[in-house]
């Protein structure tokens, strides 16, 4: 077991924070020992069809892991599902986030586009690999909830709203107009000496 910035050098604290609003690489700073890794999925986007079903928030996860003999790690930050046009049918998946350093994977799964087929309503994505692993928000079934949020993010209603935040699901269209987008994820690393 080890704490926050748990260094040769004695206690240490919080250094700098690193955040992810793309996808990209995260090289560790000197001197950094210890992060704090929040993965946030992107969320799903609303259906638009007579069967109108809000999107689903994406899952989160948070871990504490120790970076002495890691240089640097791949991260991909999950897209939020684009808006259905008019008539168009199901919503769309959001992307999944993720922290993949060649040992250790921590992802936040995309949460699920609203139905297109059926007046249900849609699971949020999952948070795996963290200490903390946090669902997303339900996406509810058409006038009867709003669209799933997540850790960073609001999903809204009533019709045709796209999230707010980060990883939160769009709500719903119909036959006459479109839904609302989800909207993408983040990664927030947390460094400590």
């Amino acid at each position: 077991v080890f704490s926050y910035g748990s260094g040769a050098g004695g206690l240490g604290g919080l250094t700098s924070v690193q955040t992810f609003t793309s996808s990209g690489t995260w090289t560790k700073p000197t001197g950094v020992v210890t992060v704090v890794m929040e993965v946030q999925g992107g969320g799903g986007s609303g259906s638009a069809s007579v069967n109108y079903n809000n999107g689903a928030g994406g899952g989160y996860a948070k871990k504490l892991l120790d970076v002495s003999s890691i240089s640097s790690s791949t991260i991909t930050v999950g897209a939020g599902g684009a808006a259905i046009a008019a008539n168009g049918g199901a919503g769309n998946a959001g992307g999944n986030s993720s922290w993949a350093d060649g040992t250790n994977t921590v992802t936040g799964n995309g949460g699920n586009g609203g139905s297109g087929s059926s007046a249900t309503s849609v699971s949020g994505g999952t948070g795996v690999g963290g200490d903390v692993n946090i669902q997303g928000g339900l996406g509810g079934e058409g006038t009867w909830g709003d669209a799933g949020s997540s850790q960073f993010g609001y999903g809204c209603g009533p019709q045709a709203q796209d999230g707010v935040g980060y990883g939160a699901g769009g709500s719903y269209g119909y036959s006459t107009y479109a839904s609302g987008a989800g909207t993408d994820g983040i990664v927030v690393v947390w460094e400590y000496k």
